[in-house]
């Protein structure tokens, strides 16, 4: 027999919300595995091709956490949900960077990058895009891009170990040789960096410039791929013509 306790727990039970939803089955603002947040995360998927988005997509609709839209249900500069653009590639191109661009700076969105390999020179280009998460394709599971999303839905960060050992080295050599660090004048250019420079612009090669400074070929080879791996410049050339026109040499 009921009591008029036990009836009150099962109308409360019976309870919907202007929708229509049972309020006593939602699953939507449950905190899951991970801490999810209360309301759901909104998730677009872009891929190259759409055999890789539908791969995503099977793997995100496990989690009732995630509402997955399509990139036009989402309003452009819409942040106030915290919406994830996930994006899944191969390798990174200009095409893949200026959408991660897009998507975050003119869209307003959190991103997420799911790639098979990235080039040590693409990497400070990612972060530079604003994107925290990054998974590795092969590692790409349900669980594993769920975390990811919510790292990138909170403003946080989710690296694979193996790259947040490269980004640490590569974040290091950089501040070593920033300007103003011991050894590294105000100009950016050490003065054996600029020697060099400065003898390859007078048409020197290899040889003629290690010759010229007493020192060995490898050490010239390695001056000119420290100095250009570091100002990002393609090669000597290039490196020649960006000293003289900021006036280093």
């Amino acid at each position: 027999m009921w009591t008029r306790g036990d009836r009150r727990l099962r109308t409360s039970h019976r309870t919907t919300d202007a929708g229509g939803t049972t309020a006593g089955r939602r699953t939507a603002t449950r905190p899951g595995a991970y801490g999810w947040p209360q309301e759901r995360i909104p998730v677009t998927v872009h891929a190259q091709d759409p055999i890789s988005r539908e791969g995503v997509l099977s793997q995100l609709r496990r989690h009732p956490e995630l509402e997955l839209r399509e990139a036009q249900d989402t309003p452009r500069g819409d942040t106030t949900r915290g919406t994830v653009a996930l994006l899944v590639v191969d390798t990174l191109d200009t095409a893949g960077l200026d959408r991660l661009r897009r998507a975050v700076r003119a869209e307003g969105a959190r991103a997420v990058l799911v790639v098979r390999a990235l080039r040590e020179s693409a990497l400070l280009d990612v972060m530079d895009c604003g994107v925290g998460a990054i998974v590795w394709r092969h590692e790409a599971t349900g669980d594993r891009l769920a975390r990811a999303v919510l790292a990138a839905a909170r403003g946080g960060g989710d690296l694979p170990p193996d790259l947040l050992g490269r980004l640490i080295d590569r974040v290091g050599a950089l501040h070593r040789s920033a300007p103003g660090r011991t050894g590294v004048p105000a100009t950016g250019l050490t003065p054996r960096e600029a020697d060099v420079l400065r003898l390859v612009a007078d048409g020197l090669d290899t040889a003629e410039t290690a010759a010229a400074l007493s020192c060995s070929e490898r050490t010239v080879k390695n001056v000119l791929h420290g100095l250009t791996t570091r100002l990002r410049l393609r090669n000597r050339a290039h490196a020649v013509a960006w000293a003289l026109r900021e006036g280093h040499i």
